[in-house]
């Protein structure tokens, strides 16, 4: 438990640049708080006595804005930055050195039992407002942009952005290894396909009134004497 509790304290000054001092991660920081709360309110659940976690879990949403379903399974290293907002389901997997940004939802889909909500792999980033849905998994080092929707599977090494989520990235930058300290948290700085899509078709539209204008000259070029005297031989044989 010590040792969990170091760890989510170095965590924060790893990938946050705001903090200070161990102090003000204890006092200032709600992610570190309710991922304290949740290990407190996950080990009661597993020990049975549901109601307990639920109660601890509801306090830890009213403390930080985040709530976390104690039957939720987290690994070591996860970051919740600010945080308010921030859901995580009670079937939801994540895995070790996971970063979550305020607004992110790891919800499910439907009414249906047993596992419903997503397995996240290592090393993953999740920017702000990202809702990812369902029972579905996402690889290690996978980073997905803010406001995404994400339904379905993501292979590992892939950046995923757009409503739905599509996959923009594969294989690209990779974390070497399990280090913190490699994890790229630049969930801002992702390719949009939208507009992509739309600069396409604007590039199509410019060629294509290129072209009329061509056209149009030619139609409105002066017609040569040569081919007026056969207009008029034409019209008086006719």
């Amino acid at each position: 438990m010590w040792r969990q509790i170091k760890r989510d304290i170095q965590v924060v000054f790893e990938r946050d640049p705001a903090a200070r001092s161990v102090l003000e991660v204890i006092l200032c920081y709600p992610g570190f708080h309710a991922i304290l709360l949740h290990r407190i309110a996950h080990f009661f659940w597993c020990k049975g006595f549901k109601l307990l976690g639920r109660v601890i879990s509801q306090l830890n949403r009213f403390l930080t804005g985040i709530e976390i379903h104690p039957g939720a399974r987290i690994g070591e290293g996860l970051f919740i930055d600010h945080g308010m907002g921030v859901v995580i389901g009670e079937t939801t997997e994540i895995g070790n050195n996971v970063t979550l940004y305020q607004g992110v939802t790891l919800g499910g889909t439907g009414k249906e039992k047993g596992k419903r909500h997503p397995t996240i792999g290592n090393n993953v980033v999740i920017g702000a407002g990202a809702k990812v849905l369902g029972n579905i998994c996402i690889g290690d080092n996978v980073k997905i942009g803010a406001g995404s929707v994400v339904l379905r599977d993501v292979p590992a090494n892939c950046t995923v952005v757009g409503v739905p989520g599509r996959i923009v990235v594969r294989n690209g930058r990779r974390v070497a290894d399990a280090q913190v300290s490699e994890i790229d948290l630049r969930h801002e700085d992702l390719p949009d396909p939208v507009a992509e899509m739309l600069l396409c078709l604007q590039r199509q539209i410019q060629r294509l009134e290129r072209r009329i204008e061509e056209l149009e000259g030619k139609c409105h070029e002066p017609i040569s004497l040569q081919h007026a005297d056969g207009l008029q031989g034409k019209v008086r044989s006719s």
